[in-house]
């Protein structure tokens, strides 16, 4: 987890390098795969790309404020802040990538990287995060970002080389922010890595009973 941060955005920004402003030969064989594989299954993808997108932000934002309140309630208060600040810069870093790599499918709309891909993994990243890490949530926060992501894929709104590099750099995000949290929480007391330790007391040892002589006196 400490190495990937660097790894994921250095290999991000070069991957937009690579891909240039227009599809890619992988991005269009991966693009009639997803339709060919999902053409009976497209209208519920509709959930994860055109019904989301209307409603999305809500459904994120109160997912959101969950794990800001279970947080909270667990005393975690940095962790709170951080769980709601790395969506909000996962936002605004793809934003500002978004103009300097100026990929467009279309007029006015810049692709690399996927927000919507971004926003999605980074607030089931805080889901995961505040169940620490539990498997289900993994899960869950797997599930949902792929199923998001397919969903840009299938009905055009992003090539796939622009949900690879969201995935990239948003992971990274979450890997910062589990450090920055303190890493796991537990179910009582500190997350697992932050804070400090209870002190360490020594135990008391028992002394010996003093040895009393024949005339009563020790």
């Amino acid at each position: 987890m400490r190495w990937w941060p660097p790894v994921g955005v250095v290999t991000m920004l070069l991957l937009g390098l690579a891909v240039g402003k227009d599809s890619t030969p992988v991005d269009t064989w991966v693009f009639h795969c997803v339709r060919h594989v999902l053409s009976p299954h497209l209208r519920y993808l509709l959930l994860f790309t055109t019904l989301l997108l209307s409603t999305a932000w809500w459904m994120l934002g109160l997912a959101l404020l969950v794990c800001v309140g279970v947080a909270l309630y667990r005393g975690h208060r940095r962790m709170a802040l951080v769980v709601l600040l790395c969506p909000l810069f996962s936002i605004m870093i793809t934003e500002v990538l978004k103009r300097l790599y100026n990929r467009h499918n279309g007029p006015d709309f810049p692709l690399y990287p996927s927000g919507h891909t971004a926003s999605i993994i980074s607030v089931t990243g805080m889901v995961a995060l505040v169940a620490g890490y539990r498997l289900w949530a993994l899960a869950v926060a797997i599930a949902v970002s792929l199923l998001g992501a397919l969903g840009r894929i299938a009905f055009g709104y992003h090539y796939f080389t622009d949900t690879v590099g969201a995935a990239l750099l948003t992971t990274a995000l979450v890997c910062l922010a589990t450090r920055f949290a303190g890493g796991m929480p537990t179910d009582r007391g500190s997350p697992r890595g932050g804070g400090a330790s209870a002190p360490h007391r020594p135990r008391r040892r028992n002394r010996p009973y003093a040895q009393v002589n024949d005339d009563g006196i020790p």
